[in-house]
């Protein structure tokens, strides 16, 4: 049985996770800097990027062993907006050759541009990351699946999975080069089960899961790729489903302690399995 570099909780490592300024992915980050690992981080909010920099850096910035990043890990390319100067006029164009629209609407390019740029200045600056926390995600707002919003239930998919997905297209393969690396994705109690109201965020979890089970089947020996439930725990995207109650659960805190100890420890033997802290 293989083990992969960096297998066991000795030695530093260079940890890369994806929605790191606040909850789980802040307090994991906070635990690795404290046992004196690297943390790459990236986040959409500048603002709580630059205080958790606050905390984790130096007073010398330029010999801080971090480095955090604004990115999006799910990049909408462009937009533009298609108005018919006339009413009932047919789109010939884009796959809808055929259908009859009314009025204007805009057309989205998605892109995984942000990813790839983020790869290409993760490893220009700090090289190949020895693990990768997929924890970037959201939640939609408790609601039956017939009064979820499409925008609504396309964010969580393309935050849940799409994120996921866009950092594997562009990190595996550096990553597989060297033939070592760990990749932790996120995932939940409610990606092995069921839940009335967040119908989303169980669709995106199981993805998850079962993305994490074919990718795993890709890699070569040595390497794993792991879907990782956090359990239960006091976060912001908890407190919607939950209210009030969700204080009474476990803070990320804590809850990074036993996090960090269980990645750290993770090695090629782990490939593909589903995992809980």
């Amino acid at each position: 049985m293989t083990k992969s570099w960096g297998g066991g909780s000795s030695g530093r490592r260079t940890v890369l996770i994806t929605g790191v300024s606040k909850g789980l992915g802040q307090a994991l980050a906070i635990e690795l800097a404290k046992h004196g690992h690297s943390v790459i981080g990236c986040s959409r909010s500048q603002d709580m990027l630059d205080s958790l920099c606050s905390l984790l850096s130096s007073s010398n910035a330029a010999n801080s062993p971090h480095l955090f990043l604004n990115v999006d890990v799910v990049s909408i390319c462009f937009s533009f907006t298609v108005i018919f100067p006339f009413p009932s006029h047919r789109l010939t164009t884009f796959g809808y050759s055929g259908c009859h629209f009314d009025s204007p609407f805009v057309l989205w390019q998605r892109s995984d541009s942000s990813a790839e740029e983020l790869a290409r200045v993760v490893m220009d600056k700090k090289g190949v990351p020895d693990i990768i926390v997929n924890n970037a995600g959201t939640i939609n707002k408790n609601n039956k699946i017939w009064e979820v919003p499409v925008d609504e239930f396309d964010a969580v998919i393309d935050t849940n999975l799409k994120g996921v997905a866009n950092m594997l297209r562009h990190f595996l393969p550096p990553m597989i080069q060297r033939k070592r690396g760990i990749i932790v994705n996120m995932s939940s109690g409610w990606g092995r089960s069921g839940a009335a109201l967040v119908a989303p965020y169980c669709t995106s979890k199981w993805a998850v899961e079962g993305l994490t089970k074919s990718v795993a089947e890709e890699l070569p020996e040595g390497m794993a790729v792991v879907a990782l439930n956090p359990g239960v725990i006091n976060t912001d995207m908890l407190a919607s489903c939950f209210g009030n109650s969700a204080s009474l659960y476990q803070a990320p805190d804590a809850w990074a302690v036993k996090a960090a100890t269980m990645i750290l420890n993770l090695t090629g033997a782990d490939n593909g399995a589903s995992l809980t802290v």
